[in-house]
């Protein structure tokens, strides 16, 4: 009888742990991307417990996850340091996300999407139109990101998918801190339309040539923006 409730309890213990490591990674990734907590920024295991309502264990395990994705890194007896992002780390990400997504288009074109995850692609890009048209930047940020994650989605691919999410987080971080710097994302927009008409025609070839002429784009606005504003890190 007391083995039994033992083995219960463990087991409902372990059952616990996950789940809570997975909310608290959840939550302090969100926090991470979304500049809540800024890049160079260092907090303490027990100030991140108490944002988070959590005990110190699961945002340790936490921290530990988010560093493997680069987002955070973890310093004995110190904390966690929120990683700042140098233009050679951006260089890095935007050449791989160059790759990975016009790679995305190319076979998403190739194999023939559905039609309803076209009507997805578009639906993000008309978001993204109303945000422009609104002035409101950060909803375009949002849409911009869905869009991107929808395409990489639709390949099937859960390796693609996993590194390529990766990446993308921390492009979005520094995206964001730098969206009242750049000029209206006018262009950006007409070539996720033509993306999508491309895909939709079963265009490969040209699907992957607009993506990767659009991220080549977007990788030099921004590392240009770094410069103009004398920043070294985001």
């Amino acid at each position: 009888m007391i083995e039994t409730r033992l083995r219960s309890m463990l087991d409902e213990g372990a059952e616990k742990r996950p789940s809570q490591t997975r909310k608290a990674t959840v939550l302090l990734r969100e926090m991470v991307i979304s500049n809540k907590l800024l890049p160079g920024s260092m907090h303490l295991e027990s100030e991140l417990a108490e944002l988070l309502a959590m005990s110190r264990t699961p945002v340790r395990e936490a921290a530990i996850i988010l560093e493997g994705q680069g987002l955070v890194e973890v310093i004995p007896r110190r904390g966690i340091k929120i990683v700042p992002l140098s233009v050679a780390d951006m260089e890095e990400i935007y050449s791989i996300l160059t790759e990975l997504e016009s790679l995305a288009a190319y076979d998403v074109a190739r194999k023939g999407p559905e039609a309803d995850d076209i009507a997805e692609l578009r639906s993000h890009t008309d978001d993204m139109d109303a945000a422009l048209k609104d002035d409101d930047r950060a909803a375009w940020a949002e849409a911009d990101h869905a869009f991107h994650s929808k395409l990489v989605a639709m390949t099937g691919n859960r390796r693609l998918i996993s590194i390529v999410a990766t990446y993308s987080d921390q492009v979005h971080r520094a995206r964001l801190l730098t969206l009242h710097m750049r000029p209206k994302p006018y262009k950006s927009n007409a070539d996720h339309r033509a993306l999508v008409d491309a895909i939709a025609a079963g265009e490969a070839d040209r699907a992957r040539e607009i993506h990767r002429d659009h991220r080549v784009a977007a990788k030099n606005l921004m590392i240009g923006l770094i410069a103009t504003h004398g920043l070294s890190a985001l």
